[in-house]
């Protein structure tokens, strides 16, 4: 039987790996796009948008819609690159116990 002790400093060891991998989420950025680069997101973090860029090419009256599904979907692909980082981040800290279900840092 393995040693209570043992495994509560392992369990701390832990903890502190997710604070460590949480912090280290905080300040990750990643960068979604669409339509082939003319609409760019970039999202921080908790999926905070800190920065938008479109191409002028979209910016006229006859692209409207056009202009709403790119920002949209450039959104969604910088989402799932945060979401992908942040699961890296949490199996990364959770050593041993990696192959457990983990909930997601946010």
């Amino acid at each position: 039987m393995m040693d209570l002790n043992a495994l509560m400093k392992q369990a701390q060891a832990v903890q502190e790996k997710f604070a460590e991998a949480q912090n280290k989420m905080n300040e990750v950025v990643v960068t979604g796009e669409a339509g082939a680069g003319l609409v760019k997101a970039e999202l921080k973090g908790a999926g905070v948008l800190v920065s938008l860029t479109i191409d002028p090419s979209l910016l006229n009256a006859d692209e409207g819609e056009v202009l709403s599904d790119l920002i949209i979907a450039a959104h969604a692909d910088a989402r799932k690159k945060l979401d992908e980082e942040s699961s890296r981040l949490m199996k990364e800290a959770a050593g041993p116990f990696g192959n457990m279900p983990l909930p997601k840092l946010f």
